[in-house]
This record gives structure tokens, sequence and C-alpha cells, in this order.
């Protein structure tokens, strides 16, 4: 189907401002002007029993985070959040929106990590520090006002990509038991060897260069692209992982990764539930506001939160 009304909606506006495209920029400039266009306006900013500023310590440094907590006179379950935008842009104030309107209508907290980026900080650091910000969040829940034993992991995109990644270490590792996942669009697979990244090669907004751009700053020269805690696809083994949510869109390069890992988990035994938005790009849950399936899948997810958290 071709692309909705709504969809083609969003691209007239941006093509009236002149947006830019995502591998057009220098790094540092792509950092302030894509930082500051999708940062959550004000209206969209939902208010919340509790917003807290945090710091967590990580090898060789810290980061910052933010919890989103509605009000609750029992601790919480709560979902740490890893955000898209290629390892290299987006931030806690893109998704802070999203983190909000999350926690408020499901009733969960949300603790929203600010990892590091590439390419100054390549892979595995940006996975090392989501993973340890879920320990973290973890020996913390009580001071926090958090159930340590109701635990999950949240990412679209490249944040997709952290989110499944932590899923599958903290089983490898014996880390904190997670109860769900949900991965958006994800990207699963480095190797980009999915039919969709030809098929969708010119798609709006990320097509085949932009991904091949941010693969590029996150993934050093000799790396081995099949290692699973880069590309979750190829991971060797998915089996007792936490219960998934995984939605794909129709136009978008990372398509048929997200859709064959829907598939290796469902063939795993894992819970899974898969949806594919028709007649939308890469990057739509954020455009909810005009984009009604964005508002589908967000609504979705609250659903499957209540279901395996609450």
């Amino acid at each position: 189907m071709p692309l909705s009304t709504e969809s083609q909606a969003v691209l007239d506006i941006l093509a009236k401002q002149g947006v830019k495209a995502f591998d057009e920029l220098p790094v540092t400039e792509g950092r302030d002007y894509f930082n500051n266009l999708f940062a959550a306006k004000a209206e969209d900013r939902e208010s919340l029993a509790r917003v807290e500023e945090l710091t967590i310590e990580v090898d060789a440094g810290s980061i910052a985070a933010r919890l989103y907590a509605p009000a609750s006179d029992t601790p919480l379950p709560v979902l740490v959040h890893y955000h898209g935008g290629g390892w290299v842009y987006m931030n806690l104030e893109s998704h802070d929106g999203y983190c909000r309107k999350l926690a408020k209508r499901s009733g969960c907290a949300v603790l929203a990590v600010e990892y590091r980026k590439a390419p100054e900080y390549p892979f595995p650091i940006p996975f090392e520090d989501c993973y340890q910000a879920l320990e973290w969040t973890q020996l913390n829940a009580a001071i926090l006002g958090l159930d340590a034993n109701r635990l999950g992991v949240v990412g679209d995109s490249a944040g997709g990509n952290l989110a499944a990644a932590v899923a599958i270490a903290t089983r490898d590792r014996g880390g904190p038991p997670l109860r769900a996942q949900i991965l958006t669009y994800p990207a699963v697979d480095a190797t980009a060897s999915q039919p969709s990244v030809t098929e969708n090669e010119h798609a709006p907004l990320l097509g085949k260069a932009q991904m091949d751009w941010f693969w590029g700053h996150y993934v050093d020269i000799g790396t081995d692209k099949s290692e699973a805690y880069l590309s979750p696809l190829h991971a060797p083994n998915l089996d007792g992982l936490a219960a998934a949510l995984v939605a794909t869109a129709e136009f978008d390069p990372l398509r048929d990764e997200g859709n064959a890992y829907a598939k290796r988990l469902m063939d795993s035994g894992v819970d899974v539930e898969h949806l594919t938005f028709m007649g939308v790009f890469h990057g739509f849950m954020l455009m909810e506001k005009i984009i009604p399936q964005g508002a589908q899948l967000v609504s979705a997810q609250v659903a499957f939160i209540k279901q395996h958290l609450l």
C-alpha cells in the first residue's frame, strides 16, 4: 500500500521546513540540530507525580538518567528506556514526551537512560552503559520506590537494538531477570542483509544511506557484525528471554530484520506480540499527534505493560 495520508502530511511539513537528512551534517553539528528538532514540546510533557534527574555510575564514567513515576503507595514496576537516534543522536529530551506518556498511561515507572554515544563511544560501550543501567536500577529499586522483581526494557530503533541486546545479556550473565521487552522498529542486524534494506533503500527519513551512516559510526572496522549484543538477530540462542512486543513499519529498511527477530523469538518459545504497521515509515511512534498508527502502537504498548508488569 502507499504511504498513509497522515504520513505524507508529515513528510510535506518536514519538506516545507527544509529538515535535513540524518547523514547530511557532521556529528557535532548534527547532534545540536536533531536533538533540538526532536525535543519534546512543552504541550507534550504530561505531568507526573515524580520526574527525577539521576546519575548512574558506569565503567570509566557516569551517565544521566531520568525517572518518570506515577503516584503509587506501593513499589512500582519499571521499564528501563533506551532512546533511538542511531547511537549518535537523540537524548533524554527527544523522548521525554513519550516516556511521560508511557508512565502515565500504564501506571508503570519509566527510567530513561542517557547512554554514551558513538562515534566517540562505539560498540560495545553504549550497550554496556545500558546493561549497567539495568543492574543499577535493580540495586537501587527500593530507594527509588520501584519493584526490583518487575523489570522490563523498552527502546525504539537503535534503542530497540540496545533493549534486545540487554535482554539477551541479562540472561547470559545471570543479571536482573526481565518480565518484558518492548522493541519498536529495532535495528537487530548489523550485517544489513535483510531484503527490506534494499526494498526501502530510499524510504522517508531513514533509508539505506542513513542506516549505513549510523552503523558506520557505531561499529568499529574489524568488529564481528554477527556478535549477539551487536546483532541480536544472529544470537545463537534466544531461549528463555522475556516476553516481547515487537513493532515494525512497512516503509522501513529495518522492517524485515524486526520481523525476522520476532519470528526467531517465537520459534524459541518466547511469548511474542508482533505488530506490523502499514503505510508508515521509521519513527512514526513519536508522531502520534498526526499519524494514528503511532497512537495505536503506544496503546498496544500500554496494554502489553499492564499484562506483563502490573
